[in-house]
């Protein structure tokens, strides 16, 4: 998952990242308005953990703003403020799900994956495509129920690509949605090949008909078209 925590308080916002970052996702930070509003509007993200107390303005006109972009990145506020009113008033303006500060880090994370499989998979945690079979939760694959090996960042790739089958994804969406930040450490995007073929490579030897399809100058489409 691509993850940007919108959080101030440094202690807090150090813990969240550490978490995710520990279970294999990406993750970058804001800690004020103006950072959140950059990003919101440059990135795309599986889910946004949104503070409403922030330096130069409040996250509810953040989440405005991301609705005003017809963005579908998933909002999970996390806030101190706990009356029904505030809750309300977020899940009325469009956030998929509001959690009160303190909180434990497991249900942070199990809030995160809910919002993400009923934003890209209905709300389950299997993906079926043709002989393709994902557990999202357990990270496993099986093609015509055999299992394969997939790296982590194969496995995040193909889990791109089914969120977006039938769609052309840019190399540039596929860096900044595997790598984040550190997508400006790279003047170019040859290991993006590298990691397709391998997956294409490792399709193949299972039995799995071929769709992934380069689109030239452009990016991928995964597709049965």
């Amino acid at each position: 998952m691509k993850i940007l925590v919108i959080e101030d308080e440094p202690a807090l916002a150090g813990s969240i990242l550490s978490y995710f970052k520990g279970e294999g996702n990406v993750c970058e930070h804001a800690a004020d308005f103006n950072s959140a509003t950059g990003k919101i509007e440059l990135y795309t993200y599986d889910c946004i953990l949104l503070d409403l107390g922030l330096p130069g303005g409040d996250g509810l006109q953040l989440l405005s703003r991301i609705k005003e972009m017809n963005k579908k990145d998933g909002v999970l506020i996390i806030s101190a403020r706990h009356s029904l009113d505030d809750r309300l008033s977020g899940l009325d303006m469009g956030a998929d799900d509001y959690l009160v500060k303190p909180f434990h880090l497991s249900e942070l994370k199990s809030r995160v994956s809910a919002i993400v499989r009923r934003k890209n998979f209905d709300g389950g945690n299997i993906i079926i495509f043709n002989e393709v079979k994902i557990d999202v939760a357990a990270m496993k694959v099986t093609i015509n129920e055999k299992p394969i090996v997939l790296t982590k960042k194969e496995f995040d790739l193909l889990v791109y690509f089914l969120s977006n089958k039938n769609k052309v994804v840019t190399k540039n969406a596929m860096v900044e949605h595997l790598w984040g930040d550190q997508i400006d450490l790279s003047d170019d995007f040859d290991f993006i090949y590298t990691h397709v073929k391998n997956l294409k490579k490792k399709f193949a030897e299972a039995g799995a008909r071929d769709y992934l399809r380069s689109v030239y100058g452009i990016g991928y489409k995964f597709s049965d078209r």
